[in-house]
């Protein structure tokens, strides 16, 4: 492979992907390389990774169990703060069991890995997330995407054969959410497992904070496997995967991506149980963010800009070139705003994401409006 021609090219099409530094804790305000910016580029979307309790808990964490883990957690990796995360996280999500993995992509790797075989079938949403497209490839099972949340044209791609039915609850990059209820409905039609990619619904949607699964009333009898991830809502670092004792103990003996690593650090377990009962204790932080949500909805339908009209914090505004996003993204950061400019192949569209969290005030979305209002094109 011609390395440096692939990289060429990827920079002439205004692909080129860059790191900022980072000089500070994730916040609403983000000192980047030496300067202030208006964060709307966080999955923090509670407030919690730089929240003075979790921090806390995890200090005591490392205090009592050192930094790392050491070993897998089917060797001595698993310490008594990842079994009590573990029993916390399935009682919050109403499963059985739960199990924790280093990340989301392992842990839906480990999933589709184990769960299916090469004589299945899994259908998968046109727009899930990049982790899950990859694990339905190396589960070498047999790979149907259907319309992004189009259940009739799943319905014309369903054959007799088993497996699952695998999509995000809230979309990472477009931010609606997915039809749960009818693809609950369908699956159990044509018994298939189906899976719920909770990452970006889990603290945020329900009454709870549950995820979208819950928001529709559908728990482990509906949605036999959730994931859910703990670095975005949940303020720290890792994933889980809840769901019957007999999925569980099936990831704990078959899931390559779960026995083959070392576990995370136990202070990073830690300080998740301390987010965790934020999440239950303190609704008002949910609140805030659904508050902050209606308010840039009030303030994008103002000024005409289409945003999706999203209940959830990942608010796109797309756009038909390339170029223009960079401009208007570039424009904004010279206004001291950080916001993500997406480009294909990540989503179908360019998009700036603006993501929104707990920790915003009003006065913040005002000024990314005004900002907006001023590096939009007028067409």
């Amino acid at each position: 492979m011609d390395l440096p021609a692939r990289l060429a090219e990827q920079q002439a099409g205004g692909l080129a992907r860059r790191r900022c530094i980072v000089e500070g804790p994730q916040q609403s305000h983000l000192l980047v390389e030496g300067r202030e910016l208006l964060n709307f580029s966080s999955n923090d979307y509670l407030g919690l990774a730089n929240d003075p309790s979790v921090k806390q808990a995890f200090i005591e964490g490392a205090n009592q169990y050192g930094v790392g883990a050491g070993a897998a957690h089917l060797i001595t990796g698993h310490t008594r703060a990842h079994h009590e995360l573990e029993e916390a996280l399935a009682a919050f999500t109403g499963r059985d069991r739960a199990l924790l993995f280093s990340t989301g992509y392992m842990a839906n790797v480990g999933v589709l890995s184990a769960l299916t075989s090469r004589h299945e079938v899994i259908y998968q949403d046109k727009l899930n997330h990049a982790s899950l497209i990859d694990a339905g490839i190396l589960s070498r099972a047999d790979i149907r995407r259907y319309q992004h949340v189009d259940v009739d044209n799943l319905k014309r791609l369903l054959d007799e054969r088993q497996g699952m039915v695998v999509t995000d609850g809230v979309f990472s990059m477009e931010g609606d959410i997915a039809p749960l209820k009818d693809l609950a409905g369908l699956a159990r039609q044509h018994d298939l497992m189906l899976m719920v990619d909770e990452a970006h619904g889990l603290g945020v949607l329900g009454e709870s904070g549950q995820g979208s699964a819950s928001m529709v009333g559908l728990g482990q009898a509906e949605v036999p496997v959730l994931m859910g991830t703990l670095g975005k809502a949940l303020g720290t670092y890792g994933a889980f995967v809840a769901g019957s004792d007999t999925v569980i103990e099936s990831l704990i003996q078959f899931a390559r991506s779960y026995i083959y690593t070392t576990a995370p650090p136990a202070a990073i377990a830690c300080a998740t149980l301390a987010g965790l009962q934020i999440v239950q204790n303190e609704p008002q932080r949910r609140e805030r963010l659904r508050a902050n949500i209606r308010y840039f909805q009030q303030l994008a339908n103002e000024l005409g800009i289409d945003a999706g009209n999203n209940q959830t914090p990942i608010q796109p505004i797309k756009f038909s070139e390339i170029d223009t996003l960079m401009k208007v993204r570039q424009g904004l950061e010279s206004k001291g705003i950080l916001v993500s400019a997406i480009r294909p192949p990540t989503a179908p569209e360019p998009m700036l994401r603006i993501t929104l969290t707990s920790e915003h005030q009003h006065q913040d979305i005002d000024r990314l409006f005004a900002a907006l209002n001023q590096e939009l094109p007028n067409d």
